[in-house]
């Protein structure tokens, strides 16, 4: 399995929007995001189904980002509104069994490299 490909960070003011796209070579997971912040540990953002029926949000970010994915496209996406400064970090996705793994971090397969997302005030 080739590791995943995230892209579509960058810098946005407080109250902006930005979209990830994390495109993939393989299906038939789950897939979740995940960031990372200078100093801190990686944590799980958002989670969706194998079929994109299901998904999970961390709470810090539930009613302003929505997961979302084209398995024709091997792809997955992040639609971030109402951007705050807490949410700059470098963005990862990664695959997992279901939704329940990828919010505990049992993902399977290789990390990509990360797209950067930085929030100014």
């Amino acid at each position: 399995q080739v590791q995943p490909v995230e892209s579509g960070g960058g810098l946005v003011q407080a109250g902006g929007s930005l979209r990830l796209s994390c495109a993939a070579s393989f299906t038939g997971y789950a897939w979740g995001w995940f960031r990372q912040a200078p100093g801190k540990e990686r944590e799980f953002v958002a989670g969706i189904s194998d079929t994109g029926s299901s998904n999970r949000y961390a709470d810090s970010v539930k009613s302003r980002f929505t997961i979302s994915r084209d398995n024709a496209k091997k792809t997955t996406y992040l639609q971030m509104n109402s951007l705050k400064p807490e949410d700059t970090a470098i963005y990862y996705c990664a695959a997992a069994g279901n939704i329940a793994a990828i919010a505990a971090g049992r993902t399977v397969g290789s990390w990509g490299q990360g797209t950067q997302v930085t929030v100014s005030s």
